[in-house]
């Protein structure tokens, strides 16, 4: 878009209406500021976008087809074609439900002719600055670093240390411990080592421990024979067999019981596996790599974690940082698993709102990557439109933000100061004078103002007179 690279002084603008009228208005207070050409038909509309799209079109809805519904089309046609455009809506219908599907198709702004062309000068400048800061914030988020890597998404600091040290790892047969909270992505982690290093094409064999439970978990990482116990009816290779040549991923390892980490420990010290119920040990060539949310150190010390399968799996520990701490990954992360999310379920690309990420890069994400991922995915499915608006979030996000807060102090159309501080003023003197039961004294000592003042206010507002 030429938004991005051309001088904000002179932004291209396309006005299509067949009214004669507001050409007079338009060579006043557009034309000294823009490159402003008028059009007359949709077709010459298409003609021009096609080829070179605009940064802003104000479109008239009442010349597009015979049906209301018609210019709502046009406008997502436009939105489609040029994402990054400025689109306006001028109509002479008051339909509220009009201006409903206005904004459900994703328009800028939407004015009721007869329109007052110096408060269109406002609005117009206001929202080229706004999509030109948009782009440029994108733009500035592509050239910062790394914006993935392998399906890892995150352009921060902590994150770019995280990919410098899976590339430092990936070559090597090196036991690695990746260590994070619930959600960070620990897995994905480990994915990547293992495609960037000489066992991508080999087996990656992935387990929970924590999903398993503790009579299953030993035949499933050991295998067993036929006999063994009474369902193994046929012998079974367990999932360490099953790495042979390439790589275990144990997630979850600090669940594993005592004996099971024994068992463990001596599997890596000989690199060798007998199955359960089995007389002889099998060598296995594997990669080691092992996951956890827990304080490993913490259940060394209590005893629940054997000290020296910790030193054998923590050679190489690599840390994930939580969401809270990946400044600037938020919006990159929503922006991924929203276009993912709109593909994977056939829904036309949705946008945020900018109030929206704001409000998402606030929080804390407790639930990490996951939590936000499960999020965008929700939002995709349940959301209307083409717009996730602010009152879409759940109301924990909206609580906790200081954006929604003042989203709300302060709605997008606007209060009129004075009247707010009046209503302010009004609501304080009858409370105080509630609480004093009538008393002006009282309520001015509440208040801590001086009886004079008080006297004054009461009579301004018509408060407490008798």
């Amino acid at each position: 878009m030429r938004a991005a690279v051309s001088s904000p002084s002179r932004y291209s603008v396309v006005f299509v209406t067949t009214d004669e009228l507001v050409r007079p208005a338009i060579d006043t207070y557009l034309a000294p500021g823009y490159d402003v050409v008028m059009l007359e038909t949709w077709d010459k509309l298409m003609g021009m976008v096609k080829k070179q799209p605009p940064d802003a079109i104000f479109l008239d809805l009442d010349i597009i087809g015979e049906r209301s519904d018609d210019g709502i089309a046009a406008l997502a046609e436009l939105r489609s074609l040029g994402p990054d455009m400025v689109l306006i809506a001028v109509t002479r219908s008051s339909s509220l439900k009009l201006r409903l599907k206005a904004v459900n198709a994703a328009v800028d702004e939407y004015f009721i002719a007869p329109i007052d062309f110096q408060e269109i000068q406002i609005v117009l400048a206001r929202a080229l600055e706004k999509r030109a800061l948009e782009i440029e914030c994108r733009r500035q988020a592509g050239s910062s670093g790394e914006q993935s890597f392998c399906e890892l998404i995150g352009a921060s600091e902590p994150m770019l240390r995280v990919y410098e040290a899976i590339r430092r790892v990936a070559n090597s047969n090196t036991t690695v411990l990746i260590r994070g909270e619930s959600g960070t992505g620990k897995e994905l982690v480990a994915r990547a080592i293992v495609s960037m290093g000489p066992r991508a094409e080999k087996p990656f064999v992935s387990i929970n421990c924590a999903a398993l439970p503790e009579n299953l978990i030993e035949s499933e990482l050991f295998g067993h024979e036929k006999g063994a116990f009474t369902d193994a009816r046929t012998a079974r290779a367990g999932h360490i067999e099953l790495a042979h040549t390439g790589t275990l991923f144990l997630d979850e390892i600090a669940t594993l019981s005592l004996a099971l980490q024994s068992k463990l420990l001596r599997v890596l010290e000989y690199r060798s596996v007998t199955r359960l119920g089995g007389q002889t040990a099998k060598k296995i060539d594997f990669r080691l790599i092992a996951a956890t949310n827990e304080d490993l150190e913490e259940l060394v010390h209590s005893g629940r974690f054997r000290e020296d399968l910790y030193y054998r799996i923590n050679v190489v520990p690599i840390s994930l940082p939580p969401l809270r701490e990946r400044t600037g990954d938020v919006a990159l992360l929503a922006d991924y698993f929203l276009r993912q999310y709109c593909a994977a379920n056939n829904v036309p690309l949705k946008r945020f709102e900018p109030d929206v990420v704001e409000i998402l890069e606030e929080d804390s994400w407790p639930g990490n990557v996951r939590e936000l991922e499960n999020l965008i995915q929700r939002l995709v499915l349940m959301v209307d439109g083409p717009v996730i608006k602010a009152h879409h979030l759940p109301q924990r996000l909206l609580y906790n933000s200081a954006a929604s807060h003042e989203a709300m102090l302060i709605p997008e159309e606007g209060v009129n100061f004075d009247e707010e501080i009046a209503r302010i003023e009004s609501a304080y003197l009858t409370a105080a004078l509630r609480r004093s039961q009538g008393s002006k004294i009282g309520a001015a000592r509440l208040l801590h103002i001086d009886k004079q003042r008080m006297q004054y206010l009461c009579r301004k507002y018509n408060v407490g007179q008798a």
